[in-house]
């Protein structure tokens, strides 16, 4: 196809492809001419990549490019190829306080990932990004304590065992397993933390015995 009709298919705009090819980030098409070339199925799915980590990740382009190299290197595993787009989409952990409560903030989740029998990096940042968790909580005078974590431990492993890596096409092109992460955490992520609080103002009612409207 033609990159007016790789436009049309993908949503994206003419300019924003040269961009991408200028920057290394969509790869070129065959030249046709001097001044042509073709793209096709390869080049559609990259653009779906591009477009969940700009748009959903809101990553800047040397995330993307950093991102784009582990799904282009056959020679990365499929599984750290996944963690590179985790980790890149993930919130910045912000520095801890290094502080007596702070390092039992992180022992604790190292122990709670232990209990649960779950294979996470020593240095997956996700378990620093708890850690603030419960430091926060438990600067706040909450009762936080790693065993109130392990319903919603639960929970989540329910959901990504049977729901979110079952939608993940491990077997397929490594970027639309990429692309499905990316939506699968973000998208569905912010989907399930609106309906916790809509589950919430739906069972005060209950509680409470309140009438909808109210």
């Amino acid at each position: 196809m033609r990159i007016s009709q790789l436009s049309a298919e993908s949503g994206v705009p003419i300019p924003t492809i040269k961009y991408y090819l200028r920057e290394g980030l969509l790869p070129p098409g065959e030249a046709t001419s001097a001044t042509r070339a073709e793209y096709g199925e390869r080049h559609l799915r990259r653009l779906r990549l591009i477009r969940a980590l700009l748009e959903i990740g809101r990553l800047p382009v040397a995330s993307i490019r950093k991102v784009l190299a582990a799904v282009e290197d056959e020679e990365t595993p499929l599984h750290r190829m996944l963690g590179t787009v985790h980790y890149a989409i993930g919130p910045d952990v912000e520095p801890h306080p290094d502080t007596a409560e702070w390092q039992q903030a992180r022992a604790d989740v190292d122990a709670l990932i232990d209990q649960l029998g779950w294979a996470v990096s020593p240095n997956a940042p996700t378990r620093d990004e708890l850690a603030q968790t419960l430091f926060t909580l438990r600067s706040l005078g909450a009762e936080a304590g790693r065993e109130s974590l392990i319903p919603y431990a639960r929970l989540a492993e329910q959901l990504v065992r049977e729901r979110e890596m079952a939608t993940i096409p491990l077997d397929g092109p490594r970027d639309a397993a990429a692309e499905a992460l990316v939506i699968g955490t973000v998208l569905y992520g912010k989907a399930f933390d609106v309906l916790r609080r809509i589950a919430h103002e739906a069972e005060s009612a209950r509680l409470l015995n309140a009438h909808p409207e109210h």
